[in-house]
């Protein structure tokens, strides 16, 4: 047999130094198993509507499936000059069977062959977001269950504002999560479209069966219009950008960490298998597992803007820029997938130190409120009881004393409606108190804690 010639995009071939810039076998070779199945899949479609024989299809998904086992031994050698993952494997795929590796190119193109193998990629990668996503979420209702009756402090503007419990707290976070698995299964569905039988962009000139294609490929529809499906890249979009709302919700709590770890608010203490000390300081414990997701969504961020700015100014139909779709989402995978992994093996072993935190929502006036919304359970308008409160709460800090270290005199000079009962005020009747569908209540969270478990056993 001849040697076989490597199939080449242009007759005279590139310049040494225009093939390597315009090589992408380098990343792209990551999206060898869609290739290949897709590949089997178009030829077993070839065979059976009788546009090749059934002899050469099964010889073609015969050595497709040798050159699938040499990639994942180890043997397989890819090969610059080949410029991409397509022609690595159809060059490979021709030394072990000949001519009759030529065929499987019939209707199809690159542009469609890629379009498909991107996509089956984005499909898996929005599964593993989810599960990740998921074991995440466990992570969270598991602390959150164990710190059910830990008191809290909670902030807004990052000042003392109103108590709250450590597991209310928490499940913020679980419900920032329950979308993201939201907007990757919404992402899931619109990369769920099959482009191949697209051709170059037109569609092609053969009776194929699509159908069966997208069926055998795990594609629950075909693309409807040639043109877009080559140079729809929408979805690589929506990964992106479900995958930095994720990261933007896994670095809001990152960036708690390591405020709840510091000196200065000593919430909690972080474990010494994902801490890092100092090189020349013997005391620190450093949050950097915490501090490394908060810096990764800027990549993230950049990989969504990247895509953005290169489909900005494309015309139809496919253009080689389109290349560039690649080594940002697998940046953006590649990113995503291990926060998640050590943030929810990082969680279930920090120590919260629940006598401070206690203390720390006390502080601060934090029960400012409960005082205004006594005045108001006797009679007086809530803005008048507002005034007074902040009047009181002024008096009290200019005394240099807590609202629990005033006398009754001193409450009733600023309203006469405090009475004794007033002293009955704590943190822990001011979150008892919030018992309504979403509060802090301690009945409220038992709530929200068994629906957030019920979330996670449904499909």
């Amino acid at each position: 047999m001849r040697e076989p010639k490597p199939p080449s995009p242009t007759a005279r071939g590139l310049d040494r130094r225009a093939l390597k810039y315009s090589a992408s076998i380098a990343y792209d070779k990551r999206l060898y198993r869609h290739d290949i199945a897709g590949s089997i899949a178009h030829a077993r479609m070839l065979g059976r509507q009788a546009i090749i024989s059934d002899e050469d299809s099964q010889a073609i998904v015969g050595g497709l499936e040798e050159v699938r086992d040499e990639i994942e031994g180890g043997a397989f050698q890819w090969r610059e000059e080949l410029e991409d993952l397509h022609l690595n494997i159809e060059m490979r795929l021709r030394e072990k069977i000949g001519e009759v590796a030529g065929r499987l190119h019939t209707a199809r193109s690159r542009n469609d062959q890629v379009a498909t193998d991107t996509r089956l990629f984005v499909m898996e990668m929005c599964d593993q977001g989810v599960a990740g996503i998921r074991a995440m979420q466990r992570s969270l209702l598991g602390v959150a269950e164990a710190e059910q009756d830990t008191v809290f402090p909670g902030y807004t503007h990052l000042q003392p504002a109103q108590p709250v419990t450590l597991a209310h707290h928490l499940l913020a976070y679980f419900e920032m999560l329950d979308r993201d698995t939201q907007r990757f299964a919404q992402c899931r569905d619109r990369a769920d479209e099959m482009p191949l039988g697209s051709g170059a962009l037109a569609g092609l000139p053969y009776p194929i069966d699509r159908e069966s294609v997208a069926r055998e490929l795990g594609f629950s529809r075909v693309s409807r219009n040639s043109i877009d499906a080559v140079s729809d890249r929408d979805f690589v979009v929506d990964f992106h950008a479900a995958a930095a709302a994720t990261m933007m919700h896994l670095s809001r709590l990152s960036e708690e960490l390591i405020l709840w770890s510091s000196q200065e608010f000593g919430l909690i203490r972080l474990p010494e298998e994902f801490a890092t000390g100092s090189s020349i300081m013997p005391q620190k414990r450093n949050p950097d597992i915490a501090e490394l997701t908060r810096g990764r969504v800027g990549r993230v961020y950049g990989n969504l803007m990247a895509i953005l700015t290169t489909l900005k100014g494309l015309p139809l139909a496919y253009n080689r820029d389109l290349q560039e779709d690649k080594q940002p989402l697998f940046d953006t995978v590649d990113t995503l997938m291990p926060a998640l992994e050590v943030l929810s093996a990082m969680l279930p072993v920090l120590v919260f130190d629940r006598e401070r935190a206690s203390e720390a929502a006390s502080r601060g006036y934090t029960l400012a409120t409960d005082l205004a919304d006594y005045l108001v359970r006797r009679g007086i308008a809530f803005r008048d009881a507002h005034g007074a409160v902040a009047e009181l709460v002024r008096h009290a800090h200019d005394a240099g004393k807590q609202l629990t270290e005033l006398s009754l005199d001193e409450y009733r000079s600023f309203s006469p409606a405090f009475n004794e009962d007033v002293f009955g005020i704590d943190v822990r009747s001011s979150i008892a108190a919030r018992d309504v569908p979403g509060g802090t209540a301690p009945v409220r969270v038992a709530e929200a804690l068994a629906e957030a478990r019920e979330r996670l056993a449904g499909p």
